[in-house]
């Protein structure tokens, strides 16, 4: 879908820092913020405007596989995300008409012995935890096949808009082996251990509407409409208060890992401290006044 690989002229393209694929962790270089919007990536493409973020993986002509290079740019963005509170919310797309990410790059697959393995799959889990810990809104706008790392990439996010045409499934059991980045996990902990060793161990795809009544999809829309959508519920993300999304999110994530009385108590401590907030007290303000509120983010007034 061509919407969904957005081609928006002059972005600020963030640095390919380098990220070093080495022992059993993932390190991200740190570059300054002037450094990282000065140079472009090789595997990715990354731009902002108005608050948003907009990550596309790059590799069209293999369907967007992730390869560790690709998986290393990826999360240099990520911790560049992090770093700058300009940034309000990050959308993760995938270049082309055919596909979100189909899966890790296979071509390499054969040459693995088990501890190589282990840190490819390592560089993976490191990469996509630094994408669902980020405070910010993580949204998955899945244009097409979504499959293996790709459909663990998108549950790494907040939440997933997919088109009417994507397709989600976790096929590495036909290749010998099982899900590496986190995909028996996640996935078990949204749709249940029962949903999770079907899609695992038959190796089968579920369409976006078969995904979404399992809980893995938030929206299904209209592949044409898809990108300007998904970027238009962004924006309106970009503009909510700060502090409020990310005590959301914080409280939301938590929670659901702890028992309700221990949740409940996350959210009182979440909810009082968004009062002392500027955007608190301008939300109150704009509403009894009628108008649209400015919000800063910040704590103080």
């Amino acid at each position: 879908m061509e919407n969904c690989n957005p081609q928006v002229p002059g972005p600020p393209m963030l640095a390919a820092g380098e990220g070093v694929f080495s022992g059993d962790r993932f390190a991200l270089s740190s570059p300054s913020h002037k450094e990282s919007i000065a140079m472009s990536y090789e595997n990715i493409l990354y731009e902002v405007s108005d608050g948003v973020g907009v990550l596309t993986v790059n590799r069209p002509d293999v369907l967007n596989a992730l390869n560790p290079e690709t998986l290393s740019e990826i999360g240099h963005v990520v911790d560049a995300v992090r770093r700058e509170e300009s940034v309000r919310v990050l959308v993760i797309t995938g270049a082309g008409e055919k596909a979100f990410v189909a899966g890790a790059d296979i071509s390499r697959f054969p040459e693995l012995d088990p501890l190589q393995a282990r840190r490819f799959a390592q560089l993976g889990q490191d990469v996509f935890a630094s994408i669902e810990n980020l405070p910010i809104p993580v949204i998955a706008c899945v244009n097409g096949f979504a499959l293996g790392g790709g459909c663990e990439l998108a549950l790494a996010c907040d939440f997933i808009y997919a088109s009417e045409k994507a397709q989600f499934g976790q096929p590495e059991i036909n290749l010998g082996i099982m899900p590496g980045f986190g995909g028996t996990q996640r996935l078990t902990r949204l749709v249940g251990r029962a949903r999770a060793k079907d899609l695992c161990m038959t190796g089968e795809q579920i369409g976006a509407q078969e995904a979404r009544e399992w809980g893995m999809v938030a929206r299904v829309m209209d592949a044409d409409s898809l990108w300007d959508r998904t970027m238009e519920i962004a924006s309106a993300l970009a503009g909510k208060g700060a502090v409020a999304l990310r005590a959301t999110k914080q409280t939301i994530d938590r929670g659901t890992e702890a028992d309700l009385r221990t949740g409940c108590t996350l959210e009182l401590d979440a909810f009082s401290t968004c009062f002392a907030s500027r955007d608190a007290k301008e939300g109150a303000r704009a509403f009894l006044e009628k108008r649209k509120p400015s919000f800063s983010g910040s704590f103080t007034e």
